[in-house]
């Protein structure tokens, strides 16, 4: 029995997209113990993988080195005695509590100088592994295994049927009409979002054509859900602020459909099997898509597309800008079983 220690990533998305790891090794190894390192805030998605056996908090916050934290928890894991660690992270730091742990095998890609800490160190070849998830797989495999992998597992959290009834009665949520639910955030910045007047404009049609809106998004995003509710008026219901993590991803598998920038959300929509119209400017499918069969993803391939940053450094958002209300609506009549 394969005992595995997987040094997990920070963002909501990227860790939705490392469940194909845990998948992948699971397939290899039945009986595999895989626990994942990971922060707090991932609790909720991590429990929805029945790949994971537990989770293993960081003690530190994102971007913080803290040696001695680190150093501690190595520590402490090394009664564990595990077999492997993977260490999905290309940082410096990710490699230190598997190192102190003493873990015989610790697999990663090369990157900040890790060597002595990584001792299963991969060449990272960015052509033949183009997408994140395809790197995420390829460190579960043996290093000698053919790339880019010829299978890639789709995530899939499971859904608590009983809490998805509890928060529709607590919330006074009603399925009658099919529910498209809008994701209008993205944590990573603004060249990411497609415009608020956009989003408000297409809860508007879909209204409608028969069906409802719910907005989707957390704390952050209620400022921007408040604008889209106020301009988009009767059949949208506010849910931003007002959901765990855990209580979304139930909320979402009860949609027809999502309209979503590509965010975290994004991919817990994908991985909870619902039908996906996903809108990209800054960033680029070819990167990090959504890992379903069931996503349309717009997006413009302009010139200067993707840059990858948090704002538009020409100053236009031609790549969202001009993306049109009706394309998206389009996408989503064809997408998704709804009301037409």
């Amino acid at each position: 029995m394969q005992k595995i220690l997987i040094v997990g990533p920070a963002w909501v998305g990227d860790m939705v997209m490392a469940q194909s790891v845990f998948i992948t090794l699971r397939q290899r190894w039945p009986n595999a113990e895989i626990d994942v390192i990971a922060p707090a805030w991932s609790v909720p998605i991590l429990k929805r993988m029945p790949e994971v056996r537990r989770h293993i908090e960081m003690p530190v916050g994102h971007g913080e080195f803290d040696l001695p934290a680190r150093y501690r928890l190595g520590k402490q894991l090394h009664a564990e005695a595990y077999d492997q660690a993977i260490i999905l992270p290309r940082s410096f730091k990710s490699a230190i509590t598997p190192f102190f742990a003493g873990i015989p095998k610790r697999t990663g890609f090369r990157g900040e100088m890790r060597f002595g800490l990584i001792n299963d160190m991969r060449p990272l070849d960015k052509k033949v592994l183009p997408q994140m998830v395809q790197r995420y797989v390829a460190l579960g495999l043996d290093r000698d295994a053919f790339l880019p992998p010829s299978h890639i597992p789709q995530p899939k959290l499971e859904i608590d049927s009983q809490n998805q009834q509890r928060l529709l009665a607590e919330l006074s949520l009603s399925t009658d009409k099919p529910v498209v639910g809008i994701m209008p955030g993205a944590e990573y910045g603004p060249a990411k979002r497609w415009p608020l007047k956009n989003y408000a404009d297409l809860a508007r049609q879909l209204i409608g054509k028969g069906n409802q809106v719910w907005l989707f998004g957390s704390a952050k995003d209620q400022q921007a859900c408040e604008e889209i509710l106020d301009a988009a008026g009767d059949g949208v219901v506010d849910l931003s602020g007002k959901t765990s993590l855990e209580d979304a991803v139930d909320l979402i598998a009860a949609t027809e459909l999502v309209v979503t920038n590509d965010s975290g959300l994004m991919h817990i929509a994908a991985a909870t099997g619902r039908n996906l119209v996903a809108i990209y400017g800054s960033s680029s499918p070819a990167y990090t898509p959504p890992l379903t069969d069931r996503a349309t993803v717009v997006y413009l391939d302009l010139e200067c597309s993707p840059c990858f940053e948090r704002e538009c450094p020409l100053g236009h958002y031609r790549c969202l800008k001009d993306i049109s209300v009706e394309r998206v609506v389009d996408s989503c009549l064809s997408r998704g079983e709804l009301s037409c």
